[in-house]
């Protein structure tokens, strides 16, 4: 996640870019990147599922802290009116609970902590089902995702096979537990049937919205300074970046129907040349929650849509106080301070421990269940480097001068300690 206002930036203007392409047959639709047209009709089943305190606390707090344009939401004493095209000046109208005993059950194929069946003490999470969502890819793909770096001839560090690694680690012990276990990816090779090359033409059309007439194709080198402005730069970003998300979304959405997503991620900050990386002594640790869209990303269709269905899911209610037990184990754990973010641009932190975040990623978006999204460690510190060269093993080793697990058994120990804090609490165990 390192550059990430910066990454971020470029990325909703490529989403902007792309919206003057809509999707066939819905020419006034304004669509994220990949975006699909906004089933409103699915949120008639979410009404008088929400008092209006609640609704306005959760837009206010959670979702759109950095505000939003006046005509989108506009919210009564018993009714929200929100604006599905602008084009079209269409809005869907959501009636309100009057109070919370009479509101309707709420919709949702995920399951609650508290709605779990019985368990006993030494299986907490039985009857969870939860899916492994390691981050990135790895492999032959590292260094198109600008996730790799090597140091000298030391074996590279590859975010998407640490994090593999690391849910490899948790999937037994997540079982032993009680938990149904399922892997959104289960090696290096992506998910989305699609390849760079099936967005070459999207690519051209981006590039020449931008204000490139004729670009090129290719970079002229790995530093080539207008390499963003290059076909093949573009079709990569929305193959691994969107194209491969938005697949993984289905999968979770279609077949798996978990009751959590583990999104397992390390962090890293800028390390320049990855051939002659920059080791740094910064380490930290936070976690991500859904929420804290920025007011551009509103203006997508599809982005709304999927915020309000998120919000009326009650999601939040679930993924904060998880993210939260979970920060304080791997807190514990790792002995990492709190990330803080240079800007309040994009995020908000939310919770009480100091470590968690609402902001919004593809992934905690399009996943309709509770998400927390890991952010451990920065690859790029002379710890976690040091402590990622020595690999996995058992037990304690000295490094750095200190006895310690493995950082891949630390990282899935401590999730796995936060997990169990939690729905021993939850389930009253």
């Amino acid at each position: 996640m390192f550059h990430f206002e910066k990454l971020r930036t470029r990325l909703l203007l490529l989403a902007l870019a792309l919206s003057i392409f809509p999707v066939a047959g819905h020419a006034a639709d304004n669509l994220g990147i990949l975006g699909a047209h906004p089933k409103w009709a699915v949120l008639e089943n979410y009404q008088g599922t929400i008092t209006h305190d609640e609704f306005t606390r959760l837009i206010q707090h959670v979702y759109c802290t950095h505000g939003f344009a006046p005509d989108l939401f506009e919210i009564n004493e018993k009714t929200a009116r929100i604006l599905m095209n602008r084009e079209t000046q269409k809005f869907f109208t959501l009636r309100f609970a009057e109070n919370d005993a009479s509101r309707n059950p709420v919709p949702r194929l995920w399951r609650p902590a508290k709605s779990l069946p019985l368990a006993k003490l030494e299986r907490p999470l039985s009857g969870l089902r939860i899916a492994l969502d390691p981050g990135h890819l790895g492999g032959k793909w590292a260094k198109m995702e600008e996730r790799w770096f090597q140091v000298g001839n030391s074996p590279p560090v590859e975010e998407g096979d640490l994090t593999l690694r690391v849910a490899r680690l948790l999937a037994p012990r997540l079982r032993q537990l009680g938990a149904k276990v399922f892997f959104v990816r289960r090696s290096n090779e992506p998910v989305t049937p699609k390849r760079p090359d099936d967005f070459k033409d999207l690519a051209r059309k981006i590039l020449i919205k931008n204000g490139v007439p004729q670009p090129r194709l290719d970079a002229l080198d790995p530093n080539d300074p207008e390499k963003e402005q290059t076909i093949r730069w573009q079709s990569e970003i929305l193959f691994y970046r969107y194209s491969e998300i938005r697949r993984r979304a289905v999968l979770v959405n279609t077949k798996l129907h978990p009751d959590l997503v583990l999104c397992l991620h390390f962090n890293a900050e800028g390390w320049g040349d990855p051939n002659n990386p920059t080791l740094i002594d910064t380490n930290h640790l936070h976690l991500l929650v859904n929420g804290s869209y920025l007011q551009d990303e509103l203006e997508l269709d599809d982005e709304r849509f999927e915020m309000i269905r998120r919000l009326l899911s009650r999601v939040y209610d679930e993924e904060l106080p998880l993210a939260d037990t979970i920060t304080a184990s791997m807190a514990k754990a790792t002995g990492l301070p709190p990330y803080e973010y240079p800007t309040t641009n994009s995020t908000t932190k939310v919770g009480t421990s100091g470590y968690v975040y609402a902001r919004n990623l593809l992934a905690t978006r399009l996943y309709r269940c509770p998400v927390v999204y890991c952010e451990p460690y920065v690859m790029n510190s002379h710890d976690a480097f040091t402590r990622i060269q020595a690999g996995d093993y058992d037990g304690m080793r000295n490094i750095n001068g200190m006895e310690r697990k493995s950082i891949f058994r630390e990282y899935a120990d401590s999730v796995v300690d936060g997990l169990v804090d939690y729905y021993r609490e939850a389930r009253n165990l």
